[in-house]
């Protein structure tokens, strides 16, 4: 029973880390090309929080497993299998609507999520989730200030988030199914019910979409998933072989 809740917990961090290591690469691709040179830094800063909440989530994970790995080898040396990111966070930055309604949909999941860890059995969970809460609250009131300025916008601008908003609707349940893991977690109290967030996920969503003058989709339309089980799009392979490549170009290599 032991064994099984300790691979339970590393499976369930590295959920957690490999969601915000994914969506801090992505974010990073955006560096030198935002739109304005405030959202240039806004985004590179966006990246950096997200980046620096991966290594504490995957260092846990290591140290849970006892293999003898760090950080760097689980953001470096894993294969495409291995993660377990959220497909959202993975898929291409498309122009800026996609990537910023991207962000929202995550940022909304996310400050819920941590809320809910910061009560954690687990400490260290709680401690890590409490120290990121303070950096995406406010990752959370960018995003929503900015789908609320180009949703209601000018046409274009306007026309561009309702396509973002329909593209990536189906990508946003997987953040809400549970499996064994979430529900081994719950049982202890280190983890949460995903499904326990939907209402208030969708209720925030609807209501900064109002004021974006923004059309929510159908709540019961059908919806991607597999990313929390390592099955992904096409999209993570190119991510990680860009991600990856001096790592295994030249293995152990410090500087």
């Amino acid at each position: 029973m032991q064994g099984t809740q300790l691979t339970s917990k590393f499976i369930y961090l590295t959920r957690l880390g490999d969601s915000a290591l994914i969506l801090s690469q992505r974010m990073s691709e955006w560096c030198g090309k935002g739109p304005a040179l405030e959202e240039d830094m806004a985004l590179a800063n966006t990246a950096l929080d997200l980046l620096g909440q991966a290594r504490l989530w995957l260092s846990y994970a290591a140290e849970i497993e006892g293999a003898g790995r760090d950080e760097d080898a689980m953001a470096y040396l894993r294969g495409e299998r291995e993660f377990r990111n959220f497909l959202l966070v993975e898929l291409p930055n498309g122009n800026y609507a996609d990537t910023m309604m991207r962000e929202f949909f995550f940022d909304a999941w996310h400050t819920l999520a941590l809320a809910e860890l910061m009560g954690s059995t687990d400490t260290q969970i709680a401690e890590i989730a409490a120290k990121s809460q303070k950096e995406v609250m406010y990752h959370l009131r960018r995003s929503s200030d900015l789908v609320v300025r180009m949703g209601d916008g000018t046409e274009q601008s306007h026309q561009y988030m309702q396509t973002a908003v329909d593209a990536l609707w189906a990508y946003t349940g997987e953040m809400f199914v549970g499996d064994r893991v979430d529900a081994e977690m719950a049982a202890t109290g280190e983890g949460f019910d995903p499904s326990a967030l939907k209402a208030d996920w969708l209720r925030y969503v609807t209501q900064v979409f109002a004021v974006a003058t923004l059309q929510v989709p159908p709540v019961d339309a059908w919806m991607q998933k597999g990313g929390k089980q390592g099955v992904h799009s096409e999209h993570l392979g190119y991510l990680l072989a860009e991600m990856q490549v001096l790592q295994r170009a030249h293995p152990g290599a410090r500087w």
